[in-house]
């Protein structure tokens, strides 16, 4: 592989590119799925390919295959340096790259128990036990139990003499149960909607997840929202469990912090950003209360990797320092281009795909309050739970969430329960509302497998850190 790699390198250099990468990668998936005590889902996919990225003339260009040889590798080279040429027709400015160390290393997920090297019958005995404890349960319709585990090797080599590899390894698992009444549908998941919840790491990750020790629960919720009433529509506060607040700092915070959206490089497909470059160091987006950390190096992560895929190593770095916007997320050119420092962020989905600047783990820093003081210091107020769903402006300022359950709140207690429950603000407005966040026990990592960018299309795995908070006057419940 070290021959095929430096041969492009070299060759590349020698037709006159300024700079030259390659990555190959090679990815296995396995999926499993349980619904109504029957397997849906038991599947094994793998790919494998190579992609190509040159810097020629100030422009990019980049060409993939499947076919991992010197002939092909060679050919794509070819289509690399031809598109470069092609796109210098049309740019703008000279594109110039942040200079960045050599490094020669590897990495590797750390873990206790290889996924993969868990019988199919054993996970499938995992999500059967778990499903068949919401299957039969009054009113519930649809059972659900899912697991899915992901690994990637990946070599990374560039023509400034960098050569990493990479094996990252991710799973999770989760449950649905789907409740039916009359004309009415309601659900509740765990420990989270959307697949359940992932992490880098072993097969010990979804075995702390407790499926079946949370099953019957997830059950008797999504029957007990059939019954429950609407959620009221009127202003109040607000307490979001941590993962839907994780959804929360990924849309409003995450998604506006990225670069190439600020600089116009996504407008046509996902949108720009309310940020702009002058408003770094200056911009207050939210309340003293409100410190996020864009980090790639904490465990267990899914946005946790070694290095990013231009070479730059995995970091820690601030994002809003006490509300104020003090960073962005940047790639090596786009960081040149504003003065800034490459942190790390530049992942593509695959092989076939260029990177792009995806997040990494964008993470609430805990307060100081304990979960029940933050109820009881609450006279009156909603507490919502579990993402249903959400909708956001292009420019990441207006939005409204919907929740699968809620909770109402009167005089520091938790009251009834309140069914599809959504609340909407202003990006900048509702940040500056949190006046408190619970501590480091009630902190939660969130994985989310499935945040889409760029075109063609990529779907990234990132993370988000977070405790419950309180947000005070917000608009909650559908308006009349």
């Amino acid at each position: 592989m070290k021959d095929l790699i430096y041969n492009i390198l070299n060759l590349g250099k020698a037709k006159g590119a300024s700079y030259v990468d390659v990555r190959v990668v090679e990815e296995a998936v396995e999926s499993y799925e349980v619904k109504n005590g029957l397997v849906e889902v038991a599947e094994w996919k793998e790919c494998y390919g190579f992609g190509i990225r040159v810097l020629h003339d100030g422009a990019w260009g980049f060409a993939c295959s499947s076919s991992v040889d010197k002939t092909e590798m060679e050919e794509a080279l070819t289509r690399a340096l031809a598109i470069a040429e092609s796109s210098g027709m049309l740019r703008g400015n000279r594109v110039e790259l942040f200079p960045i160390p050599r490094v020669q290393d590897y990495y590797r997920t750390p873990m206790e128990r290889d996924p993969f090297t868990i019988s199919p019958e054993k996970k499938l005995s995992l999500l059967m036990k778990a499903e068949g404890l919401i299957r039969g349960k009054p009113y519930i319709s649809v059972s659900q139990a899912r697991m899915d585990i992901n690994k990637i090797r990946k070599v990374f080599a560039s023509s400034e003499d960098s050569y990493i590899e990479q094996e990252i390894v991710e799973c999770g698992a989760g449950l649905v149960a789907t409740a039916a009444r009359a004309n009415e549908v309601q659900t509740r998941s765990y420990p989270n909607s959307f697949r359940g919840n992932f992490a880098t790491g072993g097969y010990e990750f979804i075995e702390g997840l407790d499926l079946s020790e949370n099953a019957e629960k997830t059950a008797d919720e999504a029957a007990q929202l059939l019954f429950a009433q609407p959620c009221p529509s009127k202003v109040t506060t607000l307490i979001l469990d941590s993962s839907q607040l994780a959804l929360q700092i990924h849309e409003s915070i995450g998604h506006p912090v990225e670069l190439d959206r600020i600089l116009g490089m996504e407008i046509a497909y996902a949108g720009t950003s309310f940020f702009a470059p002058e408003k770094l160091g200056s911009f207050k987006c939210g309340s003293d209360s409100v410190n996020v950390i864009a980090d790639s190096t904490v465990a267990g992560g899914l946005g946790t990797f070694g290095y990013d895929d231009e070479g730059v190593k995995a970091q820690r770095v601030p994002i809003l320092q006490n509300g104020i916007l003090v960073n962005f997320l940047t790639s090596r050119e786009t960081a040149r281009e504003v003065g800034l420092e490459p942190n790390g962020t530049m992942r593509a989905a695959s092989w076939n795909r260029i990177p792009l600047i995806r997040m990494t783990n964008i993470n609430l820093q805990p307060g100081s309050w304990t979960f029940e003081d933050l109820v009881a210091d609450t006279d009156d107020g909603v507490y919502m739970a579990t993402n249903r769903s959400w909708s956001i402006d292009d420019r990441r300022l207006n939005f409204q969430f919907g929740t699968e359950i809620a909770w109402e709140i009167k005089k520091g207690k938790m009251g009834k329960m309140f069914k599809n429950p959504t609340y909407t603000g202003i990006t900048p407005h509702f940040w500056h509302s949190c006046d408190a966040i619970a501590d480091e026990k009630e902190w939660r990592l969130w994985g989310i497998p499935n945040c889409g960018k760029g075109q063609p299309g990529q779907v990234a795995h990132v993370g988000h850190g977070a405790a419950p908070a309180r947000f005070r006057k917000v608009r909650v419940g559908v308006m009349g």
